[in-house]
């Protein structure tokens, strides 16, 4: 019964990091036209405002503008081509503040 456990959490494992793994890997032998690599280099912006949008308008309902703030925030640091963690964590701070600022 152990080993089945084993061998199924190793191939899980596989069958998980494999499909990761690979386009790491092999990423760096394309080469792509300039203008694919720029949609490349977008996606992790488009990934991030995906995530972060909904939680614009459910932060609070009854104060909206703290969400929008923090979006803001994250959405102009993202125009100057901040890294994403840095984007992320200034929305966050910007709400912090106004929750603690505002009443």
């Amino acid at each position: 019964m152990r080993s089945e456990i084993l061998f199924l959490i190793l191939g899980m494992t596989l069958v998980t990091y494999i499909p990761r793994a690979l386009p790491a890997v092999l990423i760096g032998k394309l080469k792509f036209s300039p203008k694919f690599e720029k949609f490349l280099k977008l996606i992790p912006y488009t990934a991030m405002s995906a995530l972060i949008f909904p939680g614009v308008f459910i932060v609070d309902e009854s104060r909206l503008y703290i969400g929008i703030a923090g979006a803001l925030a994250a959405g102009v640091l993202a125009w100057f081509r901040k890294p994403i963690i840095v984007c992320v964590l200034s929305a966050v701070a910007v709400d912090m503040l106004l929750y603690w600022l505002i009443p």
